[in-house]
């Protein structure tokens, strides 16, 4: 009997699953999707997968640019306040999962693997009773997708402890590997000459997301003089619908202020502090390359993170300073010295390595592949 079970293995084997992944809408779904499905090709080289997003989101960019096939819904926006939007919204849904259902057919899936969004949504609905689903979410407080999916899951995968979803596992966020494997020191001195900075001057990153955060560009950007006199560098990403003016100094430490950041890698690599908004992919990626951090939580939604930022900020890896107080005075009586503290950054930065989880990307992927009958995973 032993004959067709080995058989059967073998077929599969030869078999190349295909995984669907739905996480468009924002870079902080986008991002954990594409490192999967990375992760997904490593141990499943023959593996086919496919990127599910709607013509409006940051995914029409970043999908194809890591060069897997986008396939194009309806997006499913939810309406959190009673508007007319409300009452078309089954109609919407209806409409999107038709179309998500025509695609999981056409591609032939294996394993839908959602990161929450307006995405997931349909893409859940589509597979149920079809296809196997897995959720991944990466905050402490679930979105409503995620929690529509994870009552039919195969497997629901979580960030941090204490997210109330049924049945999750703790696998920490996927990361790209150029973040995972970064070694800020080996990389320092090209990252620096990358950006135009002092090769030897403390650095100061500052980012607010892709579209970059008026209220930390007007605070970072207002302490210029204080940056300089204390000698420190500042690389500064104020969002491409956004600009920064500051002063040049000459023979100080130049501020250097970019739209957008095409090698975030190059940027952790040359900072030795940063400031910034603390989305669960961010947190997540400043821990990992072992960043002391300053985080300015968004201050709108519902706290998240705010949330996200609290293991970093217990453990000693980061300091969090509120929105409404993020002031040029602020800034230069609290993040100005701290760049130039060496030994205060270096316990901070050892901290920041103890947290998180590096090989997310991989658990993760193992999951998905062992949901699509993934038989031969490769173990090296």
């Amino acid at each position: 009997m032993s004959q067709p079970v080995a058989g059967a293995e073998k077929a599969a084997a030869l078999t190349a699953p295909t995984v669907v992944v739905a996480g468009g809408g924002t870079a902080g779904h986008i991002e954990p999707a594409l490192a999967l499905a990375d992760a997904v090709r490593r141990l499943r080289p023959d593996a086919r997968v496919v990127a599910l997003g709607t013509e409006r989101g940051l995914e029409n960019e970043l999908v194809p640019a890591r060069g897997y096939p986008l396939e194009l819904i309806p997006p499913v926006p939810l309406p959190r306040k009673p508007t007319a939007e409300l009452l078309r919204l089954p109609l919407r849904v209806r409409d999107a999962v038709k179309r998500t259902r025509e695609v999981l057919d056409r591609v032939g899936a294996d394993v839908v693997v959602g990161f929450g969004g307006y995405v997931a949504l349909p893409a859940y609905l589509a597979a149920r009773g079809r296809v196997p689903v897995v959720v991944h979410e990466a905050n402490k407080h679930a979105g409503l997708a995620n929690k529509v999916g994870a009552r039919f899951a195969r497997k629901v995968a979580v960030a941090v402890p204490g997210t109330q979803l049924p049945g999750a596992e703790v696998v920490g966020i996927p990361l790209r590997r150029s973040i995972t494997a970064l070694d800020r020191a080996a990389l320092r001195a090209q990252a620096r000459s990358h950006f135009g900075l002092d090769p030897d001057a403390p650095t100061l990153l500052v980012f607010g997301g892709s579209q970059g955060a008026r209220s930390i560009n007007t605070a970072v950007s207002g302490a210029a003089q204080d940056f300089a006199e204390a000698g420190v560098a500042v690389l500064h990403a104020h969002g491409p619908k956004n600009t920064v003016a500051v002063r040049e100094y000459p023979g100080r430490p130049p501020y250097v202020p970019v739209p957008y950041l095409e090698r975030m890698d190059l940027a952790y690599a040359a900072a030795d502090l940063v400031l910034c908004r603390s989305g669960a992919m961010t947190v997540a990626e400043v821990s990992a390359v072992g960043l002391p951090a300053v985080f300015v939580p968004l201050p709108h939604g519902n706290g998240e993170q705010a949330l996200n930022a609290e293991p970093a900020v217990t453990a000693g890896a980061a300091l969090l300073v509120p929105d409404a107080e993020l002031t040029p005075a602020r800034v230069a009586e609290l993040v100005v010295p701290l760049v130039s503290d060496t030994e205060g950054l270096a316990k901070m930065s050892a901290a920041a390595l103890g947290l998180g989880h590096r090989e997310a990307d991989e658990v993760l992927a193992r999951m998905v592949l062992a949901e699509a009958g993934g038989y031969g995973i490769r173990t090296s």
